[in-house]
């Protein structure tokens, strides 16, 4: 092969660098858009998580004489294990125990997905260190421990 035959196959400098300098554009845009695109799934998995917890909370009122579970230690129990219509409960264990007819109305408490609280499945009655979500006993309400002010209103 004659010299001239390969300088016209193979690429020059500045093609080269036009092609890194496109590639570093694409990844300019494309890195963002990823990064947020984490964010938005763990914001959407709070905001289901919350939404799991509230139906959980409202089914076990309905199906217990109009009680909550009375403070938040008792709210996982409450949730993932049996009720007996009085707002007792027992824990979950694989055949269902006698006179305890109702629930488990989760399977298991989420961990926390994002922010102060990530990957913590504990319910506690106030925002602190290793908190995933935080239970009102007064108004029966559950938030995701966050840190982030936008987040916790949810």
């Amino acid at each position: 092969m004659s010299a001239s035959k390969f300088r016209q196959r193979a690429f020059s400098l500045i093609e080269l660098v036009i092609v890194v300098v496109i590639i570093g554009i694409i990844a300019a845009i494309a890195i963002p858009r990823m990064s947020r695109g984490a964010t938005g799934a763990a914001e959407n998995a709070i905001k289901s998580d919350l939404a799991m917890f509230r139906n959980a909370l409202e089914l076990f009122q309905t199906e217990n004489g109009g009680q909550y579970p009375a403070n938040a230690a008792a709210v996982a129990q409450a949730l993932t294990g049996y009720s007996d219509g009085s707002g007792n409960t027992t824990a979950y264990v694989p055949a269902r125990p006698n006179g305890f007819p109702y629930g488990p109305y989760m399977k298991d408490i989420p961990k926390l997905p994002l922010g102060t609280g990530k990957d913590s499945a504990t319910i506690a009655a106030a925002a602190g260190a290793g908190v995933g979500w935080v239970y009102d006993s007064t108004t029966h309400d559950i938030k995701a421990n966050t840190g982030n002010a936008t987040y916790d209103a949810w």
